[in-house]
């Protein structure tokens, strides 16, 4: 059993309640047409950081990758390789991660002939944000 957190007046939350604070989303089970969810403040309440789950089909290409000014993003290859082309060039093997800043652009390729999955972790850089 971890440590409870702080309530925003200073008191600190039983654990009782902050297990029932706690909340599990559905992530894959959302990926639309564009094959990513984006897990963020419409679903957290909260703007300080995002999670993106994106699966891609077999040698599917021309994915952007593109944190936008004030952001930050880890790109993790969760199953299977994938090639990235732009600010960085190269292989991203399964269980690798890059870290883009900005306007700091790729293309993602899944170099494989199996489904990919990949996780992108996402906030606000120190620079700034909206």
């Amino acid at each position: 059993m971890g440590t409870s957190p702080w309530t925003g007046d200073g008191r600190r939350l039983r654990y009782s309640e902050w297990r029932n604070h706690m909340m599990i989303f559905d992530v894959k089970g959302k990926v639309g047409d564009s094959g990513e969810y984006i897990l963020g403040s419409e679903d957290t309440g909260s703007h300080a950081c995002y999670m993106i789950y994106g699966v891609m089909k077999p040698s599917e290409k021309g994915r952007k990758l593109k944190p936008g000014r004030g952001h930050e993003e880890l790109f993790l290859a969760v199953r299977s390789d994938f090639i990235l082309t732009g600010h960085f060039s190269g292989a991203v093997k399964e269980g690798q991660a890059v870290h883009l800043k900005g306007e700091e652009t790729c293309w993602v390729e899944n170099a494989t002939d199996a489904e990919g999955m990949y996780v992108i972790s996402g906030g606000h850089s120190e620079a700034g944000h909206h």
